[in-house]
This record gives C-alpha cells, structure tokens and sequence, in this order.
C-alpha cells in the first residue's frame, strides 16, 4: 500500500508532535516542511525532507496528498483556503480562524470545493469522551439537564514572556476552555446562549485570567465552566486524562460532570452512577465505572485524518462544528464585557 504523502505548515510545538507522529504512522509520510524560521529548516534536514519559507513556496513544488496547518491563528484561514483552492485536504488547528466571520468565510471554502476540512479539535478523539457519549447515546443517564466543568491550572512566570499570552486572546478562555467548550458541545448537543463573568484581579494583564461561564443548550440543559490559569489544582484535562505525558496526573480527580434524569458520569475517572427504579433522592446509589482503553488522542487523531483524505470518513470534527465552538468561545468575551445573555449563531 503507498503511504499518504503529507506536509505540514508550522513546525512550533504542537507542529513537531504531528511530524512525530507522522513519522511513526504506518499509512503516511511526512514529505515537507513549511516554516520561515531557521529552526524549522533544521528539523526538516535532521528529518531529510524539504523545508520551505513559506506554504506557497511548498505548493509551488510539491503535490502533497494532504497537509496539517499549525500555523498561528491568524494564518489557518487563509492557508486552509489556499489547500481547499488546490483540492488538498486539510487537517488544520483550533480554533478554526480568529473570527466567526473569518470562520464563515472557510466554511464556504469547504461547501464550494467539496475538499475535505478535519479541525484538530482533539480532544473529540479523546477515549473518554467516546465512551461518555456513547453511554449517553444509548441512554444510561437519561435526559441530560446538567454539566459542569473545570480547567483550574497555573501557568508559570515564563509562560507571558511572550507578549500575545498577556493580551486580548491570549487568555485562558480562548486558550483553554476552547477545548471544553467542544467537548461539552459533543456531550450535550449545540449551545444556543451564553452568559460569563471574567477576572484579571491576580496577573492584572489587559487579559482575563479566570472566567465563570454559563451554557444554555438547544435541548435545554444548562452548562457551568470554571476556568482559571492562576490557581493550583489539580482539576483540568491536562491533569485528570494522562493524556499529554507533559502534565503530572492526578488520577483520582474529575474535571467534567454530566447529570441526566436516570443516571450521572464523571470524566475522565468514568465513575458511573444510577438508582434502582424509578429514581429518588433517597435510594442508595449503584456506582460503576465505565471500562476505558487509553489511546493518545491526537494518534487517533491522525488515524482518522488518514481516513478522511481517502474518502473512508467524513471529518468527525467538520469546519461547521468547529464555528460553533469559536462563536460560543467568542461569546464568553461578549457576555463579561456587556453583561448580557449573548446568543450564539447556529453553522451547517
């Protein structure tokens, strides 16, 4: 079987981790770098592939089966748009653009070229998150009327040395609980209304560094996420999942909670819990937990990703799906600046 020729544009942090396990993968290569700094051009010669200044630089060369885009946000809508122009599938990083407009203007991209767009919300490959709404999919809790969820860390002195981390956008909202915001969206359907409170009084940056938000879902749920990159705890999916080796984990600890009418679930411990009969608040609980086989998720990730330029699968996250979880992200900034309940535009 040939293997999938793949290229990547961005050779930061999470770029390398994809060229790592493009390099590991058995049904694809990596074939070339785009990235204008030197270091970039040093890992494409150690790696003995070809380097590139720049995405039109490697399109003007190579034919690339597909490419992954982890480039900073500002470059992933035209560069998407640019592969999509090109019949190149694209893998490309959240959040989708910096704006919903932008955002919208991609989506049309996808609807008008028919290429296939996967957005590198990971997490939805999560093992955890799988088997959570597979569990409320075939109805063990009932309705789902409550979540909750919590990213509470505490990001070194270092970490703002870089100027974009203490300002507008570089906060923890659009950082963090973007992935949050996706995984509750899996577990309890589109948000259709969001209030928030945010927070600077620690770091006193012109950026948030702690927001209280409140989800209101089309089914009628309603959501709580706490997050803060300012207090030590050990309530995040960093530190809960043991997904990302980089983190200690706290095993024993959750960090995301559904409640449904017959039953609730804890992530990503997976603690299960149910009545018998009809349900009350005083019958004694029947606690179980789900069995989990843990697999890093940006690996099945790439399965997938592979599954999608050969037409096998439709990208479990589409361009669509991530627009949602931008404007509902967006709108926590809306909400604590106004004050207001702001709706959240609905994407197809």
């Amino acid at each position: 079987m040939n293997k999938l020729r793949l290229a990547i544009a961005g050779a930061g942090v999470i770029g390398r981790r994809h060229i790592q396990l493009m390099r590991e993968h058995s049904e694809c290569e990596l074939v070339a770098i785009a990235d204008p700094m030197p270091a970039a051009a040093a890992v494409a010669t150690d790696l003995g592939v070809a380097a590139y200044p720049s995405l039109d630089d490697l399109l003007a060369a190579e034919r690339p089966d597909a490419v992954i885009v982890a480039t900073p946000n500002a470059l992933h809508v035209p560069q998407a748009a640019a592969l999509l122009e090109r019949g190149v599938p694209v893998l490309v990083e959240k959040p989708l653009a910096e704006s919903v407009a932008a955002g919208e203007q991609l989506l049309r991209s996808v609807h008008q070229t028919g290429v296939p767009l996967l957005v590198g919300h990971h997490r939805r490959h999560s093992a955890a998150i799988v088997a959570a709404r597979e569990c409320i999919d075939a109805g063990a809790l009932g309705r789902i009327v409550a979540l909750n969820a919590t990213t509470l860390l505490h990001k070194p002195a270092p970490y703002f040395e870089m100027a974009w981390r203490r300002q507008p956008g570089g906060g923890p909202v659009l950082i963090n609980a973007v992935h949050d915001i996706h995984s509750l969206r899996t577990l309890a359907g589109d948000i259709v209304a969001v209030q928030a409170r945010t927070s600077h009084a620690v770091r006193r940056f012109d950026v948030e560094d702690t927001a209280a938000v409140l989800l209101e879902f089309a089914s009628g749920a309603l959501g709580t996420l706490i997050v803060s990159d300012t207090t030590v705890a050990p309530r995040s999916w960093e530190h809960t999942s043991g997904e990302n080796p980089m983190y200690p984990q706290e095993g024993d600890q959750d960090c995301l909670f559904v409640a449904g009418t017959q039953g609730s679930l804890a992530l990503p411990t997976m603690q299960l819990w149910r009545q018998r009969g009809p349900g009350s608040w005083t019958e004694p609980f029947e606690a179980t937990r789900l069995p989990l086989q843990p697999a890093d998720p940006l690996v099945r990730q790439l399965d997938h990703f592979c599954d999608v330029v050969e037409r096998r699968a439709a990208p479990l996250v589409s361009a669509a799906d991530a627009l949602h979880t931008l404007a509902a992200t967006l709108a926590v900034h809306d909400a604590a600046s106004g004050g207001a309940r702001v709706a959240v535009p609905q994407f197809r």
